[in-house]
């Protein structure tokens, strides 16, 4: 009778938790789900409606662009609210005060870089057409918020904070972030001057070159094709730009269509407008163009009175207080001095250095043109628009239905007079400074090129002899090579085809490297007996990175054993310091022409270096090399920033671990941090038929369908249809005028 009692008290407990266990999800999870059938009451002028496709990518159609705008910024908050407050908190330095000490360090330095007052200034500086653009994006984000305080996504609820109204200047301050992203180089600059101060001069600077000589021109990936290039006699254009992995992604999927307006694509998280896309007209992709717009300069500051000297004059620094709310603990106060050129961002044994930064030269001039872009119909009109672009620099890569392709590079890129930008400028001098801005007509510019065939991959685009002077940190000519290698093979090209070219995994140093250790090792009489297998694996290797092959791993640890070997004989004691996007193309350089200023014995040092790579390859997996995997050490994980946190249930809201194929100088360029970051192809034969693939999927909620369904196309490189005059509807939401 006990034993009865006590199974059906169990039988009991089990119930009421399993009930408590399904009401907290659907309370928490599936009633944030948004609502995309129906009716919705909002304060737009006439009624419209929000189609989902499959995929949830959400088709906009509205009576005017200011309506379209609203239920932008509406449908971003449906899927994404959360992650658009954390990027806003990120990006202001405010994340801490949900998020606790783990984030201080992160709002500290946000705080030094005054995104928050650049987003100010750069709002109050916008034209009245641009400011109404995300005044509306702003209504509607704001419309979602005061009409779902009660059913707010999770993460709220588990951080226990409501969402504060949205504000234009939010917008533009995640742009702002996204532009620190792409441009934040200053570190480079005391990487080197580290180098240099230790080192050989000539050895150190051979290591940051400005080019290679290799550079396809004009010039993340981009490319168009001319119409006698493709099967249908019309452009293609493809895109698939690098970023950060994120779950969920920062672009967001959208297509507005409203009177002067029908654009299709994807807008980054928490900024109106399609920010890579195409039209009825153009088609358009951006790569980060990596031209150095960040300089640090030495400054001469009292840090106790903020008094500094400028071209034999004294200045007065300003200082700026932040109090930065920590939660669980006291506040945290920040104090900077700020100079003519920016703020004390970086100390060292008394020396103190300021960070100037075209975003912050150019926030009293700013223009947000991407309404202008996604009107455009033809070369002259995108062009314009792009003349008011400051930020960040990139390569707009160009197609359109009457046949052109075109390449134009766009942003504020300062001309610098009597230093190059690789080392702190000196501060003091007043000789240093910038002399404004290289003009928007002296930028590189291309439309139909005789070869039919437009590239950028984030190589050097500036001729040898170009006018002004070049200084960044521009990616080897690697991919851009090889893409122009593959394109170039062949004709008749289709949309479908793009995907294979995006996912190819090639790299031509690894494979360099590669013969070269082998020959080195057919040259040796002598040599350790111990790397004989991995000398044979790496002779029968044909250059792919497939995560599947050991090859690729034993390669990647010799790189970075030649390496190390390379910038210790160029700079001793500083081997683990340099970090350098172009490296690979300095050690091929030094392989090819193995000047004896380097090394007595190139071989020998490269068979060193395959031994120190047999051996650290072997303490992580295994002494038998051919048992080793690529993708063991290229690995994925990708969680959710907050609930892959959470104990028992937290891998359900990650992606992997799971092995990449590729490398960092492969076409598709991937580490276990960096990636393509979607992966789009646009056909003028017939636009229906253009392909749009995120990593994860359109939404941010965790229960959703569209979380993470993009992942698996992704991963072997297929993708979707992208419908634009004939949308496949799987809902649709009415919207009509009213509270």
């Amino acid at each position: 009778m006990n034993s009865r009692r006590i199974l059906r008290y169990f039988n009991i407990a089990v119930a009421v938790l399993l009930a408590a266990v399904l009401l907290a999800v659907y309370w928490l999870g599936w009633r944030p789900l948004p609502k995309t059938s129906g009716t919705l009451r909002a304060p737009i002028s006439a009624p419209a409606t929000v189609t989902r496709d499959p995929l949830g990518v959400p088709h906009i159609s509205a009576a005017s662009i200011e309506d379209a705008l609203f239920l932008q910024g509406f449908v971003t908050a449906q899927d994404r609210l959360w992650q658009m407050d954390a990027l806003r908190r990120l990006s202001g330095g405010a994340l801490a005060e949900v998020m606790g000490p783990s984030a201080l360090e992160s709002d500290l330095r946000m705080r030094r870089l005054r995104l928050a007052r650049l987003a100010e200034i750069q709002y109050g500086a916008l034209p009245a057409s641009q400011r109404a653009a995300l005044a509306a994006y702003t209504r509607g984000v704001n419309y979602f918020i005061e009409t779902h305080r009660d059913r707010l996504p999770v993460e709220f609820v588990l951080l226990g904070y409501h969402p504060r109204p949205w504000r234009g200047l939010d917008s533009l301050l995640i742009g702002l972030f996204l532009f620190h992203g792409l441009t934040n180089t200053w570190e480079l600059e005391l990487q080197k001057l580290r180098l240099l101060s230790q080192g050989n001069r000539a050895m150190v600077e051979a290591l940051y070159p400005v080019r290679t000589g290799k550079e396809p021109a004009p010039g993340s990936n981009g490319w168009a094709l001319a119409g006698w290039r493709t099967a249908s006699g019309k452009p293609l254009l493809a895109g698939d730009p690098h970023l950060e992995y994120s779950l969920p992604s920062i672009w967001h999927p959208v297509h507005l269509r409203a009177p002067g307006l029908n654009v299709i694509g994807v807008a980054l998280v928490g900024v109106p407008c399609v920010i890579i896309g195409h039209n009825a007209y153009i088609a358009w992709t951006m790569t980060n163009l990596e031209f150095d717009v960040q300089d640090l300069y030495s400054e001469k500051l009292d840090p106790a009175s903020g008094r500094y000297l400028f071209a034999g004059q004294s200045e007065q620094a300003q200082l700026e207080v932040a109090s930065i709310a920590v939660r669980g603990q006291p506040a945290v106060t920040l104090k900077s001095w700020v100079t003519r050129h920016g703020p004390i961002v970086a100390e060292d044994r008394g020396q103190r250095w300021a960070l100037r930064w075209t975003a912050a030269e150019t926030a009293a001039s700013f223009r947000f043109p991407f309404l202008d872009v996604n009107r455009a119909r033809n070369w002259a009109e995108f062009r314009a628009a792009l003349a008011q672009y400051s930020s960040p620099p990139q390569n707009f890569v160009y197609a359109d239905r009457d046949g052109h392709i075109g390449y134009q590079v766009a942003g504020a890129l300062p001309i610098r007079k009597n230093h190059a930008g690789d080392l702190p400028a000196d501060g003091s001098s007043g000789q240093q400074e910038w002399a404004g801005f290289i003009p928007f007509e002296d930028l590189p510019s291309l439309l139909d090129p005789p070869s039919g065939l437009i590239v950028s991959a984030n190589q050097n685009p500036f001729p040898p002899d170009y006018r002004y002077r070049v200084s960044g940190y521009f990616a080897p000519y690697y991919r851009a090579a090889q893409i122009r290698a593959l394109l170039g093979a062949a004709k008749a090209w289709k949309a479908e085809q793009m995907l294979a070219v995006q996912k190819d995994v090639y790299s031509p140093f690894h494979h360099l490297l590669a013969r070269h250790a082998v020959d080195a090792c057919d040259r040796q009489q002598k040599f350790d007996p111990r790397i004989k297998p991995a000398v044979e694996l790496l002779r029968h290797w044909n250059g792919q990175m497939e995560k599947d092959l050991p090859a690729p791993l034993l390669a990647v640890l010799l790189e970075q054993h030649f390496r190390k070997a390379v910038v210790e004989r160029a700079s001793p004691g500083n081997s683990l310091a340099y970090r350098c996007e172009i490296a690979p193309a300095a050690l091929e350089e030094l392989l090819r022409s193995r000047p004896p200023l380097w090394f007595e014995n190139f071989d020998t040092v490269l068979l060193e270096a395959l031994s120190g790579a047999v051996e650290e390859g072997q303490r992580m997996q295994g002494r038998d090399v051919r048992r080793w995997r690529w993708g063991e050490y290229n690995r994925l994980v990708l969680g959710h920033p907050l609930l892959a946190r959470l104990p028992i249930i937290g891998s359900y809201f990650q992606i992997g671990p799971v092995g990449l194929s590729g490398g960092t100088t492969t076409v598709k360029q991937t580490t276990p941090r960096i990636g393509p970051s979607l992966r789009m192809v646009v056909d003028f034969a017939d636009l229906d038929h253009s392909l749009l693939n995120l990593p994860t999927g359109v939404s941010g909620h965790p229960l959703s369908g569209h979380f993470k369904d993009q992942w698996e196309a992704y991963y072997v490189g297929r993708s979707f249809r992208l419908g634009f005059e004939q949308v496949e509807a799987r809902s649709v939401l009415k919207v009509v005028p009213g509270e």
